[in-house]
């Protein structure tokens, strides 16, 4: 099956090229325009739930969506693409080859960071990322206009399960584009439990949470808006006329609804009787109330309060714990992130020379991101560890060359032993000169110096 995909790649451009590729073992699997799953003879076509546009509206207008949104935009975006070695399967040094340009420039006038940074925006808000190359230069597919065509795996005749077979892009005012797997690098970090290769967003979850923030905001905006006083209900005797309790209404109003009569002193005539309803916004706890809620929005985004500047993470903020948020961030939520970008890249990244070769991976470098930096005291320390490591191999007979790559790469793999030992590991006497004129020479400049004569030669007393 794979290659039939790959002797037809090249004459696949519309839908019927599509299905005539895949005629095979006298079963026609045809794409269908709806539905998830289907049975044999057909494919399964997986699409994204109609939700993209309204979590892109969604975090737009929410400031606490957006400001988690951007935390993790930020620092997905710092990093940049290397090589890897691994050697003997374990991960070693970084270096960099002319193949990851593509990466480094993936349009033009695009760097790493603003493919990083589109990247986890599509993850983020329709947790899917579609893209492919075209021209020498990455292109990004909408994820809500892909649909990924998979077809089932039987066995004993019965569905087994499903393989994927590529994916349909198809634009509202355009025909559909047929992509073969190994055409496309998918990044969905957080899988869908009811799909088989769909991505979730995060933000899935959040739909109450998210719209009771929203609601909260607008309860605030109402309150400044309309009266910025608690609620009040004005009664009148039965013996006021109606035009006069309009007017007392209108100038009511007048002079007390909206932000800037807040506080002023009410005068009421004769007849009329004020009495307050409702709660304000502290009786409602209204502070810790929405800050509850925000707190539930960052521990679905993976990032701690206290990084987006929340006020229940601030309320229990200290250096200290900062840190240890910050630690947390980058090991439970960033590096998964940028490990699995670089397992979905190198799918279309072009192997050749020495990376064609095997023992690499396309891996992301996070030594300059500025946001994983440990404080100026920890980086001393570190640097005083490792300066001492490699005192103590170079002085054990490694050479200096070999002891930097394997101190930077954790790898002792990667040391070279010179041959020679420290001083202190050879016998006695194993470092005296037998050779007469220099042992004569030795004898000169220990008289000249006043220095006690060397110790006789062994082998040449013997002789």
């Amino acid at each position: 099956m794979v290659s039939l995909w790959r002797a037809s790649r090249r004459s696949i451009t519309t839908i019927d090229d599509y299905i005539q590729a895949f005629q095979y073992g006298g079963n026609t699997y045809v794409a269908p325009t709806m539905g998830p799953t289907q049975t044999m003879p057909g494919v399964a076509k997986e699409r994204l739930p109609a939700d993209f546009v309204g979590y892109a509206v969604q975090a737009a207008t929410n400031s606490v969506l957006f400001a988690c949104l951007s935390v993790r935009q930020d620092v997905f975006s710092s990093v940049r693409f290397q090589w890897q070695r691994l050697t003997n399967g374990s991960p070693s040094e970084l270096f960099g080859t002319r193949e990851l340009a593509l990466l480094e420039e993936p349009w033009t006038g695009g760097t790493t960071q603003d493919l990083l940074a589109r990247m986890i925006q599509d993850a983020d808000l329709a947790g899917n990322s579609y893209w492919t190359v075209q021209a020498d230069q990455l292109v990004r597919l909408r994820p809500d206009w892909v649909d990924i065509v998979a077809e089932p795996i039987m066995l004993r005749g019965g569905r087994l399960g499903w393989r994927r077979l590529g994916y349909i892009y198809s634009e509202p005012d355009g025909d559909p584009v047929v992509l073969l797997a190994d055409e496309v690098a998918h990044f969905a970090p957080k899988p869908d439990p009811l799909a088989s290769f769909r991505g979730m967003s995060w933000m899935t979850p959040l739909a109450r949470e998210a719209r009771n923030d929203n609601l909260m905001s607008a309860h605030k905006e109402a309150l400044f808006e309309n009266r910025a006083t608690p609620n009040v209900i004005v009664s009148f005797d039965r013996e006021v006329k109606p035009d006069s309790l309009a007017k007392f209404q209108a100038r009511m109003d007048a002079e007390h609804r909206g932000p800037r009569n807040a506080g002023k002193t009410m005068y009421v005539g004769g007849g009329a009787d004020v009495t307050v309803v409702g709660s304000n916004m502290q009786e409602l706890d209204f502070t810790r109330v929405q800050g509850a809620g925000e707190t539930r929005i960052a521990a679905a985004a993976g990032v701690p309060p206290v990084i987006v500047g929340l006020s229940e993470g601030l309320a229990a903020a200290t250096y200290s714990n900062y840190s240890q948020a910050r630690r947390r961030f980058a090991d439970g939520t960033m590096h998964p992130l940028w490990a699995n970008a670089a397992g979905s890249l190198a799918r279309i990244v072009r192997t050749t020379g020495p990376v064609a070769s095997g023992a690499v991976r396309l891996w992301y470098d996070a030594r300059g991101v500025p946001f994983l930096r440990e404080d100026r005291k920890d980086a001393a320390e570190i640097q005083g560890r490792q300066a001492q490591t490699i005192r103590t191999l170079v002085d054990a007979g490694y050479t200096p060359d070999s002891v930097q790559r394997a101190v930077d790469a954790e790898d002792w793999s990667l040391l070279t032993h010179t041959g020679l030992f420290s001083v202190q590991l050879q016998p006695p006497g194993a470092g005296q000169a037998s050779d007469p004129a220099v042992r004569a020479l030795a004898m000169a400049l220990a008289t000249r110096l006043q220095l006690p004569a060397p110790a006789p030669d062994a082998s040449s007393s013997q002789e």
